[in-house]
C-alpha cells in the first residue's frame, strides 16, 4: 500500500483539502445521477426524432445500466489496482466525452454508443469515489458524515434530474440533457487534480478477464433476448441459450478460483444476503421500468409533454428523499427484515396502483402510486445496503457492498428489458402500461415474499439487528 493512502494530508490543510474532495466526489455522483434520471425524459422526443422503435428506445437506456452493472466490480478493482485518483479522471474524462458523443449523434446506433461509453465512465467514477472517501476519512465518524454527504448527492439528483430533464427537453431539445452533464465532468475531472491524493492497494490481485467476459455475456444476453423477444423471437431464443451457457461457465471460472474470484460464489449461501440481493433486485426491475414506461406513455399518449411529465415524476423523488433519513431509527425499531421486505411490498402495491389507472383521463391515482413507490424505495433501501453488508464478516464487507450495487444494476437492466418487451407486445400505450406494471407489480411482491423468508434474524450476524442506516443510496 502506498504511503500517502494511510496519511494522504498533512494536518495544516486537512480540513480545506477534505472539504475540496468531497465537493469533487459529489460532482461526480451528481454527473452519473442526473444522467441517469434525464434521459428518461428524452425518449419520446429520440423516438419521434430518429422514428426508433420501443425497442431501440429500450437500448437508448439500458445500453448504459448494462455496461455500468457489468463493469462496477471491475471499475473498483482497477482503482486498487492502478490510482484511484487517476480511474476516477478517466472515467470522469470517459463520461465527459461519452455525453459529447450523445450530444452531437446523428443516428440512434451512435447514440446507443456513446451510452455504452458512458457506462463504461460510470463504472470506474462512481466506485473509484467511494474508495477514495475510505481512504481519506481515517476516522470512522467523518468518513459517515462524508458518506451522507456524497450518498445524499444520489437523493438529491433524482429530486432534480426528471424537473430538470422535461425542462431542458422542452426548451431546448433532446440533445440538451447530455450537454448539462458536459461542464460538471470536465470540473470534476479539473478538481481531482489538486485534491484528491494518488492511492492504490494491489494486494498481488489481478484482473479476472475471463469471468468479467463471461459475466458479460450471460447479463448481456439475458437483456438482448428480453428486447428482442417481441421483435425477433429466434434471434431472442438464440441470445438466451448464450446467456445460460456463459452464466454456467462463469460460475465453472468462479468456483475454480474460490475468493479470489471476481463474484466469490460462496458470499451467496448467507441467507441473509441473498435475501437482500433478491430484494433490491426486485425493487430496481420495477422502478427502472417504471421510470422508462410511464413518461414515455404519457407522452405518447398526449397527456403530458416532457416538462409536465417530470414535474408529475417529482412526488415519487421528493417522499424518498424525506423517508430515506428515518429509515434507520425505523429500523433500528422494527428491525431490518420488517422494514426491507415491507418496503418493498409497498412499491410493489404502488406499481399495481399505477397499472390500475393506466387508462384514467385523470393522473391523480397514478401519483398515488408513485407516492407509494417512493415511500417504498425510502423505507426499504437504506436497509436492504445494510443487511447486504451486515449479514457477512468485516473483511467481506467491501465486497459485499459492491455485489449489492451490482444486483441493483441488474434489476434496472432487467426491468427495462422485460417490462419494456411486455409493454411493446401489446404496442404500447395506456394498454401496455397497464400490463407492465401489473408485471413489475407481482415481481415486486414476490420479491418482498422472498426477502421476508430468507431475512430471518438467525440467518445473519448481530450487525443486521444493529444497523442503523443514515445515508441515502442510490436508486
Amino acid at each position: 500500500m502506498n504511503d500517502t493512502s494511510l496519511h494522504p494530508y498533512s494536518v495544516g490543510t486537512a480540513v480545506k483539502r477534505r472539504w475540496l474532495t468531497l465537493l469533487t466526489l459529489c460532482l461526480a455522483v451528481l454527473v452519473v445521477q442526473i444522467d441517469t434520471a434525464v434521459v428518461n425524459l428524452a425518449t419520446h422526443p429520440i423516438s419521434e426524432y430518429f422514428t426508433a422503435s420501443i425497442g431501440t428506445l429500450q437500448w437508448v437506456v439500458d445500453s448504459y445500466n448494462l455496461v455500468y452493472a457489468v463493469l462496477l466490480l471491475t471499475g473498483g478493482l482497477l482503482a486498487d489496482l492502478y490510482g484511484r485518483r487517476r480511474i476516477f479522471m478517466v472515467g470522469a474524462a470517459i463520461f465527459m466525452a461519452a455525453s459529447l458523443l450523445c450530444a452531437l449523434a446523428f443516428s440512434v446506433s451512435v447514440l446507443i454508443g456513446g451510452r455504452v461509453l458512458a457506462g463504461f465512465g460510470a463504472a470506474l467514477l462512481i466506485p473509484a469515489s467511494l474508495a477514495i472517501i475510505r481512504v481519506v476519512w481515517q476516522d470512522h465518524v467523518e468518513r459517515g458524515r462524508a458518506l451522507g454527504i456524497w450518498a445524499a448527492c444520489n437523493g438529491l439528483a433524482m429530486a432534480i434530474g426528471p424537473t430538470l430533464g422535461g425542462l431542458l427537453v422542452r426548451q431546448f431539445g433532446w440533445r440538451s440533457i447530455f450537454f448539462i452533464v458536459i461542464p460538471l465532468s470536465l470540473a470534476a475531472l479539473i478538481l481531482a487534480i489538486p485534491s484528491i491524493p494518488e492511492t492504490s492497494d494491489p494486494e498481488n490481485r489481478h484482473f479476472d478477464a475471463k469471468a468479467q467476459i463471461l459475466g458479460a455475456l450471460a447479463l448481456g444476453g439475458l437483456a438482448f433476448a428480453a428486447i428482442q423477444s417481441h421483435e425477433a423471437s429466434s434471434t431472442a431464443v438464440a441470445a438466451f441459450i448464450v446467456s445460460l451457457l456463459a452464466f454456467a461457465l462463469f460460475i465453472g471460472v468462479e468456483t475454480k478460483i474460490g475468493s479470489a474470484a471476481l463474484v466469490p460464489l460462496d458470499i451467496f449461501r448467507i441467507r441473509g444476503f441473498l435475501g437482500a440481493v433478491t430484494a433490491t433486485t426486485g425493487m430496481t426491475f420495477g422502478m427502472y421500468g417504471t421510470l422508462f414506461l410511464l413518461p414515455l406513455t404519457w407522452q405518447i399518449t398526449g397527456r403530458l409533454n416532457a416538462a409536465g411529465a417530470g414535474l408529475a415524476l417529482m412526488p415519487m423523488a421528493l417522499i424518498f428523499v424525506l423517508v430515506s433519513p428515518f429509515s434507520g431509527t425505523l429500523t433500528a425499531r422494527l428491525g431490518t427484515r420488517i422494514l426491507a421486505a415491507v418496503g418493498v411490498a409497498i412499491i410493489g402495491s404502488g406499481l399495481l396502483l399505477i397499472g390500475f389507472s393506466a387508462h384514467r383521463v385523470s393522473i391523480v391515482l397514478t401519483e398515488s402510486g408513485l407516492g407509494l413507490t417512493g415511500l417504498g424505495m425510502g423505507l426499504a433501501t437504506g436497509p436492504l445496503m445494510g443487511a447486504a453488508v451486515g449479514s457477512v464478516a468485516a473483511a467481506r464487507a467491501g465486497t459485499a457492498s459492491a455485489l449489492i450495487n451490482v444486483a441493483r444494476m441488474i434489476g434496472a437492466v432487467l426491468g427495462v428489458a422485460v417490462l419494456g418487451a411486455v409493454f411493446a407486445v401489446v404496442h404500447g400505450g395506456s394498454d401496455g402500461l397497464r400490463l407492465a406494471m401489473f408485471l413489475g407489480g407481482l415481481v415486486q411482491l414476490a420479491c418482498a415474499a422472498m426477502a421476508w423468508t430468507m431475512m430471518r434474524p438467525d440467518s445473519t450476524t448481530g450487525l443486521l439487528k444493529k444497523q442503523k442506516s443514515k445515508f441515502v443510496f442510490p436508486i
